[in-house]
């Protein structure tokens, strides 16, 4: 295991995940929000392994992550849909991971999350496009975890837009709406038309995962390296950290891919650390970071060391917001 790059506030590591949060301190972290490899029946280039053995895998990590969240911590966990082996029924592995993680390592489920991708494409094939016999899988469950039973949470800070219905309500309350009992028992007073900037967001989170030519893609493909084949969309862990931790809170990737979560931290002032076994995504994921006076064969140089085991300092690179457009010719 070893430190790849750093940057103002974070740090990229590669290696064990287990032996990396092994090394921190207890009662440390205040966020671990992670996609694992998920459960599935192929063998995918990224390394997951088998249904059977995939509850057991994970334990080991989650039994890490309670010992290293801060009381008040959260564990964050993106977990996709499966199918049993050879047949049309779905796989329970989730939902088993889900009651493990209580009853066996005492974590408790704040809330459950469901992330719709309405731009997934049909899947599983066999099932949908071939004999047609199921919906296509566009929902993960998110398993959103606390060390005890009332985590540090903060819903103000990550409101949605009003409906055009409400914003008519605000626009002139007594006009426009008759406080009252609804027929179900809730009592909708006065109150119910005040501006408080923003909509309580439901727990269905509707996010679709179509980024294929941004910055990070596409300094992939001008230097030569491999795109991740699973990354999250950056508005995913975005919602979770601003939900859940204030500047200066640490958050902890410990799949880390592309490192999508570094990047979204680095962004809200957050510290952060991720950890990825792999040491070309590792050092591909620096992308994220460098700024836009990086020439694509200067790009090349930075992968190539960071490759070699060499460790270096982002902030050299004087990261700006739009991190390698000019040069790259990549779009925001």
């Amino acid at each position: 295991m070893a430190l790849v790059y750093t940057t103002t506030h974070g740090s990229a590591f590669c290696g064990d995940s287990k032996q990396l949060l092994a090394a921190l301190p207890d009662d440390n972290i205040n966020l671990v929000i992670t996609s694992p490899p998920f459960a599935l029946q192929r063998q995918k280039e990224y390394g997951n392994v088998d249904q059977q053995e995939y509850i057991d895998w994970l334990m080991q990590f989650a039994r890490l992550v309670h010992q290293k969240l801060r009381p008040d911590g959260s564990f964050v966990l993106d977990l996709g849909g499966a199918y049993m082996k050879g047949v049309p029924a779905r796989s329970l592995y989730n939902f088993r991971v889900l009651i493990r993680l209580c009853d066996e390592l005492g974590f408790f489920l704040a809330e459950d999350f469901y992330w719709f991708n309405p731009s997934k494409l049909p899947s599983p094939i066999e099932w949908v496009n071939k004999r047609k016999v199921r919906a296509k899988d566009s929902v993960n469950t998110i398993w959103w975890f606390g060390k005890t039973e009332n985590p540090k949470a903060n819903i103000s800070r990550v409101l949605v837009p009003y409906s055009n219905r409400m914003k008519k309500l605000l626009a002139d309350p007594e006009a426009f709406y008759t406080p009252k009992v609804r027929p179900s028992g809730h009592d909708i007073g006065s109150a119910f038309g005040k501006d408080n900037g923003g909509a309580i967001p439901s727990n269905l989170l509707q996010i679709p995962n179509t980024e294929s030519s941004g910055q990070y893609t596409q300094a992939c493909k001008a230097v030569g390296a491999d795109v991740h084949p699973a990354r999250f969309p950056s508005a995913l862990p975005a919602f979770f950290i601003k939900f859940l931790t204030e500047p200066g809170d640490l958050v902890v990737d410990i799949f880390a891919g592309s490192n999508t979560t570094g990047s979204v931290a680095e962004e809200a002032g957050r510290r952060w650390m991720s950890f990825e076994e792999r040491i070309d995504y590792v050092a591909a994921s620096a992308f994220r970071f460098l700024c836009n006076e990086v020439t694509t064969q200067e790009a090349k140089g930075i992968h190539s060391r960071l490759v070699a085991g060499e460790v270096l300092k982002l902030d050299d690179y004087k990261k700006q917001p739009d991190l390698l457009a000019g040069i790259l010719g990549i779009p925001l």
